[in-house]
C-alpha cells in the first residue's frame, strides 16, 4: 500500500506473462481485467483472434455528452522466463508493463472505480484494450480506426514523461523488409559468374541510411542485415530490415518515393529486389483540437499540463490519423520500459489517478452534489 494504492491487482495483472505471441497469457489477462471492469457497469464485447490475444472494448451506457475513449494495451515485451515477475520497494514498483502499460491500465481502472463511488453510474465513457500494440497492432489498428467514429476524445495510457508530461506528437513509422537476390558463384573458380546479393545490399544500406534528415527529425535504420552462405561463395541472397520514421507528411511522402526508386534501380548489375511493408503507423501531430482540450483539461485539474512530443509511436498514432482528438501519456512515470529495468514510481500513479478521475468526471452527465467536494478533499498533487 502506498499513498492509499493496493498494488496487489496491479501485480496480479504483471506476474500474468502477456508477451505479443503468449496468445494465452493475453487472454487471461483479458479476464482478469474484465472481472474487474464489469462490477463497474461495463459490458464487454471480446474480438476474438485465432492466432494473437483478443481485443476487448468495454462500453458504458451512453446519454447526450462527449462521449470519450480510453486506450490500453495488453501485450509486453518479455517472452516467458525472461523478466516474469513483479516487485517493490518503498518508491517504485517494478515489473513487466509497470509502466508499459499494465501500469496504465491500472491507472484508468482506478479513476474509473473513483467516478463509480463519486456518481455511481459511468456513462460516456468506454475502454478498448487491444493485443498486439507491441508489434505494430498490425491487426487491431483496423479495428481501433472503425471505433474512432464513436468518440470526440481519446485517452491514452502510456508512460508519462519524467515531469508528468503527456503526450501531443508522435512521429510515424513505416517499416519495409527487403529481398535481394543475387547468383551463387564459387568465389576463387567463377568470381566473375557471380552476381554479390551482399555487396548490394551494403550499396542500399548505405543509400537508404543517407535519406536520414536530422533537421526534419526524420531517421532511416537498417536495424538487421543478413544474406550470404559463406567466405568461399559469391552471395546470392541478403536480406535489409529497414525502419523509417517521420513528422510530417512531406517527409513521410519523400521517404516512400525514394525507398522505392532504391529499389527499383540496384547499384550492382543483375540484381533483383523485392519489398514488403509500408507505412505502420502515421504521424501524431498536434491539431487544434488537441490544444483546445488540453486547456480543458488544464482547467478541470487547476493547473496546466506539461505536453511533449515523442520519437515512438503508440496507438495514439492511429486514433489522431482516424481524425480522433487524441492525448498520449496518461499512465504513470516510468523508465526502463522494453529492458529488465522496467519501474514505475509509486507516488507518480496516485498523481496520475487523481488528475484522471477529475477530467472524467468532468464529462460523465451523471453528478452528485458533493462528487466535486469528495475529489476537492484529496491532496493536492499538483
Amino acid at each position: 500500500m502506498s499513498n492509499g494504492i493496493d498494488f496487489s491487482e496491479l501485480a496480479k495483472m504483471v506476474n500474468c506473462n502477456s508477451h505479443s505471441k503468449n496468445k494465452t497469457g493475453i487472454d487471461e489477462n483479458a479476464e482478469i481485467f474484465k472481472a474487474w471492469m464489469q462490477p463497474l457497469g461495463f459490458s464487454c464485447q471480446t474480438f476474438a483472434r485465432e492466432h494473437i490475444g483478443n481485443h476487448l472494448l468495454f462500453s458504458s451506457p451512453k446519454r447526450l455528452g462527449k462521449k470519450i475513449l480510453l486506450l490500453g494495451h495488453l501485450d509486453t515485451v518479455f517472452p516467458q522466463g525472461t523478466f516474469c515477475h513483479f516487485s517493490e520497494d518503498a518508491q517504485w514498483v517494478y515489473g513487466p508493463g509497470v509502466c508499459d502499460m499494465k501500469g496504465g491500465n491500472f491507472v484508468a481502472l482506478n479513476a474509473l472505480r473513483k467516478i463509480k463511488t463519486l456518481l455511481g453510474d459511468i456513462i460516456n465513457i468506454d475502454m478498448l484494450l487491444v493485443s498486439d500494440e507491441e508489434t505494430g497492432s498490425d491487426d487491431s489498428k483496423q479495428l481501433s480506426s472503425k471505433l474512432a467514429k464513436n468518440y470526440d476524445y481519446c485517452f491514452v495510457f502510456e508512460a508519462a514523461g519524467k515531469n508528468h508530461e503527456i503526450v501531443t506528437a508522435r512521429k510515424g513509422v513505416a517499416t519495409f523488409t527487403i529481398d535481394i537476390t543475387g547468383k551463387a558463384a564459387h568465389a576463387g573458380n567463377h568470381y566473375q559468374a557471380g552476381i554479390n546479393a551482399n555487396l548490394a545490399a551494403a550499396k542500399m544500406l548505405i543509400e537508404l541510411t543517407e535519406l536520414t534528415d536530422l533537421s526534419q527529425n526524420t531517421t532511416v535504420n537498417v536495424g538487421k542485415m543478413s544474406g550470404g552462405i559463406g567466405a568461399n561463395t559469391i552471395s546470392p541472397s541478403a536480406q535489409l530490415i529497414v525502419e523509417a520514421r517521420f513528422t510530417c507528411a512531406y517527409e513521410k511522402l519523400r521517404l516512400l518515393e525514394s525507398i522505392a526508386h532504391l529499389v527499383d534501380n540496384p547499384r550492382i548489375e543483375g540484381i533483383e529486389v523485392a519489398i514488403s511493408g509500408g507505412v505502420q503507423r502515421d504521424v501524431m501531430a498536434p491539431t487544434k483540437g488537441q490544444t483546445e482540450l488540453v486547456t480543458l483539461i488544464g482547467d478541470i485539474i487547476g493547473y496546466p499540463f506539461q505536453t511533449e512530443a515523442r520519437g515512438g509511436v503508440s496507438d495514439a498514432n492511429t486514433m489522431a490519423a482516424a481524425g480522433l482528438v487524441t492525448l498520449d501519456g496518461f499512465g504513470p512515470y516510468g523508465d526502463g520500459d522494453h529492458t529488465i529495468n522496467e519501474r514505475a514510481e509509486k507516488a507518480s500513479f496516485a498523481r496520475r489517478i487523481h488528475e484522471m478521475s477529475q477530467i472524467l468526471l468532468h464529462f460523465c452527465p451523471v453528478t452528485r452534489p458533493n462528487s466535486q467536494t469528495l475529489l476537492g478533499s484529496e491532496a493536492n498533487i499538483a
